[in-house]
C-alpha cells in the first residue's frame, strides 16, 4: 500500500475531522431560519452549524435556505431596472450579526477561493493597495487553488485577477506576482540535485555576486520550483556560500519584494510552520490583527489546519486555541474555537 504525503495524511484527517455525521441539509437550513427570525438571534445555533460542517456542506446550506426560506426582495441588476429577488442567507448574516463574527460567518458561507478572491480585491480597490494581503494569498496557495481564485475572481467581479494585479502593483513585486498567477509551479516529488546546484548558482550571481538584484532568476526558481526542489536548492546556496537564503534575501531586497521572496521560501521550507508564525504574530502585543485570523483559519481549515495547530503547540509552547480565548471574545471567539477543534 502506498504511504500518503503529509499533506495528503493531514487533508484526509482534516477531511475526517471536519466532515459531519449524518448532515441533514433541510434540517440546518431550517435551523438557521429558526435562529435569525423574531426577536434576538440564536447565535449558538449559527456558530454550531457553521462550524461542523464542510465548506461544501454550507454551500447546500446556502443554495437550500434561499430556497426554502429566502423573502422576496427587490434588485437592481447591473441594467438598472428594479427587479426581484430571493433574499441570501449572506443578507440575512448582514442584517443579524455584527462585527468579527459576522466577517467570520460570512467568510464561511464562501468557497475558500471565493473568500480569496474577495480579500485579493478588496486588497485593491479604491485607493492605494494592501499588498500584504496579495502576498500572503498569491504566495502560498497551490496551481489548483490559484486557478480557483482566478476563476472566483472573474466570476463574482467580472475581471481578470492578473490585469487588476498588473494595474495594482509595479516592478519586481508585479513580475513576481505575475509568475505566480500563472499556476504553474512543478508539484512533483522528484529531487534533482544538479538542477538544485544550477539554481543555487543562479541566485547567488543574480543577488549577492552582483549590484541590484537580478529578479528574473528569483522569480524562475522560487514560483516554478516544487517545495521539495526548492528546499534542495536552499541546501545548496547554503553550501556555495555558507549563507541561508533568507538572510541573502533580506540583505539584497526590502520592502514589498522582500515579503514576497521570503514567503515563498518559509512556505517552501514549512508552510504549516509559516502559518503558526503569521497566527502568533496577528496575536501578540497589543491589540488583535483579527482580518488575518479570520483568514487563515477559515481558509486554511479543510486544508492543513490540524497541521498549523501542532506546530503551534511545538513552536510557541501553547494550544493556537487558548491563545485565541485570550486575545478575542464573544461569538467571534467561540466560533473561532469551534473552528479550531
Amino acid at each position: 500500500m502506498p504511504i500518503l504525503s503529509t499533506h495528503l495524511f493531514n487533508y484526509f484527517l482534516q477531511a475526517k475531522a471536519r466532515s459531519h455525521q449524518g448532515f441533514d441539509v433541510d434540517q440546518d437550513a431550517k435551523m438557521l431560519n429558526e435562529a435569525c427570525k423574531g426577536m434576538g438571534t440564536d447565535e449558538a445555533a449559527i456558530i454550531e452549524i457553521l462550524s461542523s460542517r464542510t465548506s461544501d456542506e454550507r454551500q447546500q446550506i446556502k443554495q437550500k435556505y434561499k430556497a426554502t426560506y429566502g423573502k422576496v426582495i427587490p434588485s437592481v441588476p447591473e441594467n438598472g431596472h428594479t427587479a426581484l429577488a430571493l433574499e441570501d442567507l449572506e443578507e440575512v448574516f448582514k442584517s443579524e450579526l455584527s462585527g468579527s463574527f459576522e466577517k467570520t460567518a460570512l467568510a464561511l458561507l464562501d468557497r475558500p477561493s471565493e473568500y480569496d478572491a474577495r480579500q485579493l480585491q478588496k486588497a485593491m480597490k479604491g485607493l492605494g493597495t494592501d499588498e500584504a494581503v496579495i502576498i500572503e494569498v498569491l504566495c502560498t496557495r497551490t496551481n489548483k487553488e490559484i486557478m480557483a481564485i482566478k476563476e472566483a475572481y472573474q466570476r463574482l467581479f467580472d475581471r481578470s485577477l492578473e490585469s487588476d494585479v498588473k494595474a495594482d502593483t509595479s516592478g519586481t513585486l508585479k513580475k513576481i506576482l505575475v509568475s505566480l498567477l500563472q499556476a504553474n509551479r512543478d508539484e512533483g516529488d522528484e529531487v534533482d540535485r544538479d538542477l538544485a546546484g544550477r539554481d543555487a548558482k543562479d541566485l547567488y550571481d543574480a543577488g549577492e555576486d552582483r549590484w541590484g538584484t537580478d529578479e528574473l532568476a528569483f522569480n524562475e526558481v522560487l514560483a516554478k520550483r516544487s517545495h521539495k526542489q526548492l528546499r534542495a536548492t536552499f541546501q545548496a546556496y547554503q553550501i556555495l556560500i555558507n549563507k541561508d537564503i533568507e538572510e541573502a534575501i533580506e540583505a539584497e531586497t526590502s520592502g514589498d519584494v522582500q515579503k514576497a521572496y521570503l514567503t515563498l521560501v518559509r512556505c517552501a521550507r514549512d508552510q504549516e510552520g509559516y502559518f503558526a508564525d503569521r497566527l502568533y504574530k496577528s496575536m501578540k502585543g497589543a491589540g488583535t490583527d483579527e482580518e488575518t485570523l479570520i483568514h487563515i483559519i477559515v481558509t486554511r481549515a479543510e486544508v492543513d489546519l490540524q497541521g498549523i495547530k501542532a506546530k503551534f503547540q511545538e513552536k510557541y509552547q501553547k494550544s493556537l486555541s487558548d491563545m485565541v480565548c485570550s486575545d478575542t471574545s464573544g461569538d467571534f471567539q467561540k466560533l473561532l474555537v469551534a473552528l479550531l477543534h
